[in-house]
C-alpha cells in the first residue's frame, strides 16, 4: 500500500525477481534519485545497485521502468496498490575476455546464516512471510476482494445494460458482452461494448476474439468497477442545441 497525500514520503512494497518475498511499507523520500533508490534496494533486496533494473508495478501490469537515473521519486505516477520490482540477474563481467558469469549462489542452509540478505532483513523486521498478523490480514483482504469480484461478476450477465467505473477514466456506459477469463491472465473480466469509442480495442485480446465491436468501443475490466442497472445510451447529438 502506497500513502501518499501532503507527506515527503511514500510507503511502497517491494519485490524482486529472484525471490518471492515482499517487503511490505518501506518508506523511501519523495526527493531520492533512481540511483539513490537502488543503493537503499540494494540492502533489502540483496541485489546489485550497479547492475539492477527497477520497475513500477501496479497489480501485475508494468507501469514504467526506472530508467532515468536522475529522476526522483516524486515525478514518478505512483498510485495506491503499486509495488517497486527490482529484476537483477546477478551477472559479473570478466574485465579481461568479456565473457558473463552468472553469480555463486549459496546453498540455502549457507543463505539462512548470513545477516545481509533480503531473507535476514524480513526476519528481523518481521516483515512479509515472518509476520503472522500482517499474513492474515493480507490474507483476510484477499479472500474479501474475491467474494465482492465473484459476487459482482454474477451480476454482469451478457446482454445487461452496465457503467463502468475506473480511476482516471471518464464514467462510460456500455452492453455487458463477455463474462469470463481471459487467456493468460488470472481472475474473471467483463467485455463491454461502449456506447462512444472509449474503449481499447474491438472485442479480441492479442489476437483472441471473445465478442464484436466496432475499433476503441470494446474494452475488458474487473468486475468490481461494473454496475449493471438501467443505463439507457446517454444521447450526445449536440444539433438541436442554441
Amino acid at each position: 500500500m502506497i500513502s501518499l497525500g501532503g507527506s515527503d514520503f511514500i510507503q511502497i512494497n517491494v519485490t524482486n525477481s529472484k525471490t518471492d518475498h515482499v517487503a511490505f511499507d518501506i518508506k523511501f523520500a519523495k526527493s531520492l534519485t533512481v540511483a539513490e533508490l537502488k543503493q537503499k534496494l540494494q540492502v533489502i533486496t540483496g541485489g546489485n545497485a550497479g547492475t539492477m533494473k527497477v520497475e513500477l508495478y501496479k497489480g501485475g501490469e508494468l507501469v514504467t521502468s526506472l530508467g532515468d537515473d536522475s529522476m526522483m521519486l516524486g515525478a514518478l505516477p505512483i498510485e495506491p496498490n503499486m509495488r517497486f520490482h527490482v529484476v537483477d540477474d546477478f551477472i559479473l563481467f570478466d574485465m579481461h575476455d568479456g565473457e558473463e558469469v552468472k553469480k555463486f549462489e549459496l546453498p540455502e542452509d549457507e543463505y539462512d546464516k548470513k545477516d545481509n540478505t533480503v531473507r535476514s532483513f524480513l526476519k528481523k523486521n518481521q516483515m512479509g512471510k515472518y509476520n503472522e498478523e500482517e499474513q492474515k490480514r493480507e490474507e483476510a483482504k484477499r479472500l474479501e476482494k474475491e467474494a465482492l469480484e465473484k459476487q459482482k461478476a454474477e451480476q454482469c450477465t451478457v446482454g445487461s445494460r452496465c457503467q463502468v467505473t475506473l480511476k482516471g477514466c471518464p464514467t462510460r456506459r456500455g452492453t455487458v458482452m463477455y463474462n469470463g477469463p481471459l487467456e493468460g491472465k488470472n481472475g474473471v473480466f467483463i467485455g463491454v461494448k461502449y456506447d462512444e469509442p472509449l474503449g481499447k480495442n474491438d472485442g479480441s485480446v492479442q489476437g483472441k476474439r471473445y465478442f464484436t465491436c466496432p475499433p476503441n468501443y470494446g474494452g475488458f475490466v474487473s468486475p468490481l468497477w461494473v454496475e449493471v442497472g438501467d443505463f439507457p445510451e446517454e444521447d450526445f447529438n449536440l444539433e438541436d442545441e442554441i
